[in-house]
């Protein structure tokens, strides 16, 4: 079973990164969508931020049936539906169905974040979750890269319809895989360590009502949807931006536009490995946790000197370093459901309340990035300035707004 938490973790980074190729494909393929239906890029921004109001307002519903009935069956249910819309989309020619089938697409992958996050707490122990965590996550950067390349090249070669038809049967084969190998720990093996005492339970019932009353969730959710605001514009509005500011090719879109979600993969890896090392040394779980949250966010502020560059490479690394940084203190705010839920039975239901707030930002930046195009003639610097200073803001969250990494105290009336 030790074993076979670290091939859970495989998996969970597998569907993360089908997750994020079947969200980013048409953040590629939006040029050539633009062309085909004659629209511009102010509608192009609203068929986007389709997908994030239904991924945002599912994100606590899914955390709570999570919970309820296991990620074991949650996970596949999710991946099955998101995959069946990112197929349908290819049948689509208008901008409202393109626009329905995002927001059907967003259910599904509602529940991949807060099913992760569940299993990352049966398996893992406190000072090994970071790193888990980091894994699976770089799911997110390693689907964002590979959408690129892949969803380019058959684009260049069968259409852009061909491109999400084949990336939705990649779901298929993983719900197959999954099946095949996932088991469920038994309570010996909910750590990873047969020594290990199952996480106390509480006899009061919490509410998930009463977990709004700790400023620490809002302290998560802000933070959260500081940073997102930022990573979303790479998943949505990057890919144009290379095309249609800085002049690149479909080609060269393929190459170098993979650099900053490169860059961005072992960033997280560090992030995780970081945040359990200072906490394995003696560091509290608080300051080994903000430590690489708020280091990361502040860091990231970088995305703002790419609007004032004209040298291809100089920006490519500017991106590159944001990005990486938010990948950084990503694996540090994944953990914090498990090291703050009150019980075991909220990890996914946290989860999903974190991610519901950062999804919003998925709306905000899609449309405003959209508007603000239309409104200048496709200048990009008013939204990247703007990013830069969500970090800033992302990082007075995580300091000042959270409180002590430790579980919210079952007294509805407490706040930490």
């Amino acid at each position: 079973m030790r074993k076979m938490r670290w091939m859970v973790i495989f998996l969970c980074f597998l569907a993360i990164a089908i997750n994020y190729i079947d969200r980013a494909n048409l953040a590629v393929a939006a040029p050539f969508i633009e062309k085909e239906l004659g629209i511009g890029p102010a509608q192009m921004g609203v068929i986007m931020s389709g997908f994030f109001w239904t991924y945002a307002f599912m994100q606590i519903p899914f955390g709570w049936f999570a919970d309820r009935v296991g990620a074991r069956i949650a996970l596949p249910i999710a991946v099955g539906w998101w995959s069946i819309f990112t197929a349908a989309t290819a049948a689509v020619s208008s901008v409202a169905g393109m626009f329905g089938c995002r927001l059907l697409l967003g259910i599904g992958e509602a529940g991949a974040y807060p099913s992760c996050a569940k299993l990352v707490s049966q398996w893992f122990k406190p000072q090994e979750r970071a790193i888990a965590t980091s894994i699976f996550d770089s799911g997110s950067r390693v689907g964002s890269a590979l959408s690129i390349p892949i969803v380019a090249l058959i684009i260049s070669h069968l259409g852009w319809k061909a491109a999400f038809i084949i990336t939705g049967l990649l779901g298929v084969a993983w719900i197959v895989g999954w099946f095949a190998i996932y088991r469920s720990p038994a309570h010996g093996d909910m750590t990873g360590e047969h020594d290990a005492a199952p996480a106390p339970r509480t006899a009061n019932k919490v509410s998930l009502g009463s977990l709004f009353r700790h400023r620490t969730l809002w302290g998560m959710m802000l933070g959260f949807f500081c940073l997102n605001f930022v990573i979303y514009f790479f998943i949505t509005w990057f890919p144009s931006y290379l095309v249609q500011a800085r002049g690149f090719s479909l080609s060269s879109l393929g190459t170098l536009g993979m650099i900053p979600a490169l860059m961005a993969i072992p960033s997280g890896w560090l992030g995780g490995w970081v945040s359990d090392a200072l906490y394995r040394r003696g560091w509290s779980l608080t300051a080994a946790r903000k430590t690489c949250m708020v280091g990361g966010m502040l860091m990231s502020s970088i995305i703002t000197l790419s609007a004032f560059t004209s040298n291809t490479y100089l920006m490519l690394a500017f991106f590159g370093i944001a990005y990486g940084s938010l990948a950084f203190a990503a694996a540090s705010i994944w953990s914090l459901p498990s090291d703050v839920a009150p019980t075991p039975d909220y990890v996914a239901s946290i989860g999903g309340i974190q991610n519901f707030a950062s999804n919003l930002a998925g709306i905000v930046i899609t449309t405003f990035t959209g508007v603000m195009l239309a409104m200048t003639k496709g200048s990009f610097t008013i939204p990247l300035v703007v990013a830069g200073g969500f970090c800033f803001l992302g990082a007075f969250s995580y300091l000042v707004l959270v409180g002590r990494v430790e579980p919210l105290p079952v007294d509805p009336a407490g706040d930490r």
